[in-house]
């Protein structure tokens, strides 16, 4: 099935989405520098834009920069004015990551905050609240990694987690991978909170069998 669900995607991405040169040439300094082929594929990146769009936000919050190619994305769709906030505990990740954003030229938009999310969370006080916040760092940290977006939101807030269907290890409650309890807690965590109005879905394609959670800090 992998085969049938990467020619979909493909087939999704050269009909939808236009060729980036400099994105392209994002996902390939990535590969040069060493960096795990997990960022997201060109449809969901557009699906992240197109949420900031939608939204109007104006300060993001990333947990977990990678090389910075999803934050290319949702960087490019902020104001003159906006800012955007990315955390990335690995040093090597956030050298690279921040010589993509001078590429793509969202550099001025953008602050890479190195060093374990969990401790440069609890200093971001002044910059919050965020209007967006993806979440997809290192999953046994989900349920940590909510409290403290629930701490930065307000009304109207998209808090959005990745991988989160683990090619559907999440529905085993006896799975002994502390990736999938992580993201097992924090679905509980989203779906038993009245702040918040949540979703989830399923996704196959490139990157396989995974899939999202979309929720709203309510009023």
């Amino acid at each position: 099935m992998q085969n049938v669900w990467s020619k979909v995607d493909q087939y999704l991405i050269d009909a939808l989405i236009p060729q980036d040169a400099v994105l392209e040439a994002v996902l390939e300094n990535n590969q040069r520098a060493g960096l795990p082929a997990i960022d997201v594929a060109a449809n969901q990146g557009q699906l992240l834009a197109l949420l900031v769009r939608i939204s109007g936000a104006t300060r993001i919050l990333e947990i977990g920069t990678l090389g910075g190619y999803s934050t290319i994305w949702m960087a490019r769709e902020l104001p003159a004015s906006g800012r955007l906030i990315t955390l990335e505990a690995d040093e090597h990740h956030a050298h690279v990551a921040r010589q993509n954003l001078r590429l793509a030229g969202v550099e001025g938009r953008v602050e890479v905050i190195e060093g374990p999310a969990l401790a440069s969370l609890s200093a971001l006080g002044e910059i919050a609240p965020f209007d967006i916040i993806f979440i997809d760092a290192d999953k046994p940290n989900n349920p940590n990694y909510l409290q403290w977006a629930l701490h930065y939101s307000h009304p109207g807030t998209l808090i959005i987690g990745d991988n989160v269907v683990r090619e559907g290890k999440v529905t085993d409650p006896d799975c002994d991978d502390e990736r999938v309890q992580g993201v097992r807690e924090f679905i509980s965590l989203m779906g038993n909170n009245p702040r918040l109005t949540v979703t989830a879905l399923q996704t196959v394609g490139v990157k396989g069998w995974d899939g999202f959670t979309l929720a709203r800090v309510n009023a």
